[in-house]
């Protein structure tokens, strides 16, 4: 039987890789394929209920008592429609030919998931194992948008492995680190202006893989019976991407004007940090069937360094813009009721600020400040087999835009209305 459950871990692993580094989207996702979507992640690092702590806060492996495997499915849905307003430029909002641009839409389904296995070794010490896609952004607006002189398709993604080990050092302190071996990618395309009102656009490519490593550490403190109080500590990781442009589909004018600037096989380094992070959070039982559960945290954006590649004029000098971030805040609420011995039933919210102030909004990142909804319930169906579902809704609203960077590139004005992001997790959870 357990050669059977290392089997299916390992396969399992190799596919939740694949899936993550192609699909993954959202930079920092508290949505891991756990349970704890339906918890709008409230309790995040104090919960430590299924083998998900083993990524979630690794310290929290020591209260599980026998191996456990988790496997995580969750499709997202991403909704996110730009409508231009009346100061967008012609030069956007027309196609070569004449042709009216689309107003641009990056709506679709995502894949993504997670694995997750903690094994207890001693009475002391556990180990344990987490694959999972927790960074990145990926759009695709289409070729024919008013912004596709700023971006038409962009990826930027990170899926990982990380070990574990916890280590119980009393009855109500446990330490856990874990050291994620992640996979990144960026992609990004952007059509090029050609001047010419009778030639097509040509396209600007860039894109690199890299490999980092991202530290996290746990604490859970116990002091007493239905109380855990968790603090995680996610260490800075760099993403040192590095490629020569490739163009296409330049006209004779504007390659001439840019072999003249140097930037026709220009290197582009596009190093950026995925900022170190806190999260505090306090599980509470305050009946035998009631637990309240909360978090606040910090993420540290301002070291981010993420820049925007584009061909604004035909005197560019340089293919990128650096963009300003700051740092961003976590504060979440959630309950959970055992409604009867096989029946958990889990509500929360939670907020995060914006990363970036609304005139610093670009079409590579539209995001803004998001509130999170969700609703989840688990099943025990035996002692050792738990089967768990939630929904959460992920909403920014309306978020602003107004880019103007040369007259290739155009002035885009507008709104992306009712922005918003939908998750559905479904879990299995087999203790053996």
């Amino acid at each position: 039987m357990r050669r059977l459950a290392s089997i299916g871990l390992w396969a399992g692993l190799g596919l939740l890789v694949a899936l993550g580094a192609a699909q993954a989207g959202g930079l920092y996702l508290y949505e891991v394929g756990s349970p704890d979507v339906g918890l709008a992640g409230a309790g995040y690092a104090a919960r430590a209920q299924d083998a998900a702590t083993v990524f979630t806060n690794p310290a929290g492996m020591t209260r599980l008592e026998q191996p456990s495997l988790m496997m995580g499915s969750q499709p997202m849905y991403l909704n996110l429609d730009f409508k231009p307003d009346g100061s967008t430029s012609a030069v956007a909002t027309t196609l070569p030919g004449g042709v009216a641009a689309d107003k641009g839409d990056s709506n679709g389904w995502m894949p993504a998931g997670g694995l997750f296995y903690v094994h207890p070794v001693t009475e002391k010490l556990w180990l344990g194992l987490a694959a999972t896609g927790y960074f990145g952004l990926a759009l695709d607006y289409g070729d024919d948008w008013v912004g596709r002189y700023y971006v038409r398709d962009t990826a930027l993604q990170a899926a990982g492995v990380q070990p574990t080990a916890a280590w119980k050092v009393n009855d109500w302190l446990s330490l856990g680190v874990g050291a994620a071996v992640l996979y990144g990618v960026m992609e990004e395309k952007v059509a090029v202006n050609n001047i010419n009102p009778l030639l097509a656009d040509g396209e600007l490519e860039v894109s690199d893989e890299d490999w980092t490593v991202q530290f996290n550490l746990g604490v859970l403190i116990e002091p007493r019976k239905g109380t855990r109080v968790g603090l995680t500590y996610l260490s800075e990781a760099d993403l040192d991407f590095s490629d020569r442009v490739e163009f296409s589909g330049l006209g004779p004018g504007l390659q001439t004007a840019l072999g003249n600037q140097g930037l026709l096989d220009a290197k582009l380094d596009l190093g950026m940090t995925m900022p170190q992070a806190v999260m505090l959070s306090l599980y509470q039982e305050v009946t035998d069937r009631l637990a309240l559960l909360a978090n606040l945290g910090w993420q540290d954006w301002s070291r981010f360094g993420k820049v925007d590649v584009s061909v604004s004029s035909d005197t560019n000098t340089s293919l990128t813009t650096d963009l300003d971030y700051d740092d961003t805040w976590h504060a979440a609420l959630g309950a959970q009721y055992q409604a009867t011995d096989a029946w958990r039933l889990t509500c929360g919210v939670a907020y995060d600020s914006a990363m970036m102030e609304e005139e610093d909004v670009t079409p590579v990142l539209p995001v803004g400040e998001t509130w999170r909804f969700a609703l989840g319930t688990r099943y025990d169906w035996s002692p050792n087999l738990s089967f768990s579902g939630a929904y959460e809704l992920g909403w920014s609203g309306d978020v602003d835009m107004d880019v103007e960077r040369g007259p290739l590139a155009g002035r885009v004005s507008g709104t992306y209305e009712n922005s918003s992001l939908h998750v559905v997790a479904l879990n299995l959870e087999w203790r053996f």
